[in-house]
């Protein structure tokens, strides 16, 4: 691709490796939950998670801008292994886990995401020329989809074991306990660390605010993003999708799956395949599909494709609508993500991207907080009424995608 090619290929093999066992680990914590009745603990939790993320995000920004991105990827592949490894021997020596030692590892993870990914695009972003941004973004997004959809088909196997036979021939995998992926997880993230450490780091640009108090380096994003109103609304609104995605995994689809399908959790880790399928075909098709369309019209255009696939689960109760569903939100959001990182490369300045990116971060953080929080309540746990959270999300869509046609003719969208 370029000279820093090499960089690239050890990073994207980095994060494939862990992001595999970190979608494993995610996928069978609100399982676990789930399967065991405690599905509003778990969402307690998320949202308390989600809300308190809220601040780190914004603290963590300005480490990806101030360090060198491969040592934030260094360091915290390290200590997430070490923390999710001591959690996972906790695990074995007791033959089982308490629920806040559950709830630790998905806290760790969420943690790690808000300094990773920021870094990892800023890292794209940083060590390509502008004409590469397009294939950049695209190759993050597929290989980060490929893990995606390895590490679901594993959990469909680890959550509720496998049992498979042709003729005299019988194969049974019985389903791993709850520390035995936790110990998978830690294992990747060492096996990360080390290929990060092989990375030969050459940045383009050079990073050089050392010296500036936490405080200084935050307002400066909040001040390009003041003076820069229409890319503040883009920011937001292009980041809605993912927000709405995310509450749709953790928070709704496994009550969904159990209360108002009827089925098990290998029909919530295969839906969660599905999505990776989506997201994956996203990768490689979005720039093709969306050539000749303005930028900010393709993200409406998926953000309202989106509405209709959330409207469709409200009304539907089939498992193939649902799948349905996953694989078409699978390609909206991965569509979005990769159109929005192109246009943010665009008009972002490198060394302030970690910032404006986690004040977007911030926003998205706080709005999943708000609906995992309502859809939290008794009402949603009750017979099949977590259909209407699907409905919500739909409508709450649909008043973003309004926004974000609002401001379609003041911002720069080729």
């Amino acid at each position: 691709m370029h000279k820093n090619r090499k960089s690239l290929l050890l990073l994207f093999f980095a994060n494939g490796i862990s992001g595999f066992a970190q979608g494993v680990s995610m996928l069978s914590i609100p399982w676990y939950f789930a399967k065991n009745n405690n599905t509003q603990v778990f969402n307690y939790s998320y949202a308390a998670l989600t809300f308190f993320i809220m601040f780190f995000g914004l603290y963590a920004g300005t480490l990806v801008d101030k360090f060198s991105r491969k040592n934030n990827f260094l360091v915290t592949s390290l200590v997430c292994g070490m923390l999710i490894f001591f959690i996972a021997l906790i695990g074995y020596l007791n033959n089982g886990l308490p629920s806040y030692l559950v709830i630790s590892v998905f806290a760790i993870t969420m943690l790690n995401y808000n300094i990773h990914y920021p870094t990892l695009y800023a890292f794209g972003q940083e060590i390509s020329t502008p004409e590469q941004y397009n294939k950049v973004n695209s190759n993050i997004e597929i290989v980060g989809q490929s893990t995606s959809i390895l590490s679901g088909g594993f959990a469909a196997i680890l959550l509720d074991g496998f049992n498979f036979s042709l003729g005299t021939y019988n194969m049974v995998v019985m389903p791993w306990q709850i520390y035995d992926v936790f110990m998978m997880d830690a294992i990747t993230y060492f096996i990360a660390a080390f290929l990060i450490f092989l990375i030969p780091y050459s940045p383009i640009k050079k990073i050089n605010e050392y010296s500036t108090s936490i405080f200084q380096r935050l307002k400066i994003g909040f001040d390009y993003l003041k003076e820069n109103k229409n890319v503040f609304i883009f920011g937001v609104g292009s980041y809605m999708v993912f927000a709405m995605l995310l509450v749709e995994i953790h928070a709704v689809l496994p009550t969904y799956i159990k209360q108002h399908l009827h089925a098990k959790g290998n029909v919530f880790a295969f839906a969660d395949t599905i999505y990776a399928v989506g997201a994956l075909s996203a990768g490689f098709f979005i720039n093709k599909l969306f050539k000749k369309t303005a930028i900010l019209k393709a993200i409406i255009m998926l953000t309202f494709l989106t509405v209709g696939i959330f409207i469709a689960a409200f009304l539907s109760k089939s498992v193939l609508v649902i799948y349905i569903v996953s694989i078409i939100l699978g390609f909206c959001n991965a569509g979005i993500r990769v159109l929005r990182l192109t246009y943010m490369f665009t008009i972002i300045p490198n060394q302030i991207m970690g910032r404006v990116g986690s004040i977007f971060n911030l926003i998205n953080v706080l709005t999943r907080s708000i609906f995992i929080f309502i859809f939290s309540q008794v009402f949603f746990s009750e017979s099949n009424n977590i259909i209407y959270a699907y409905a919500i999300m739909g409508v709450f869509l649909f008043i973003s995608g309004l926004a974000l046609y609002g401001v379609r003719q003041n911002l720069k969208t080729e």
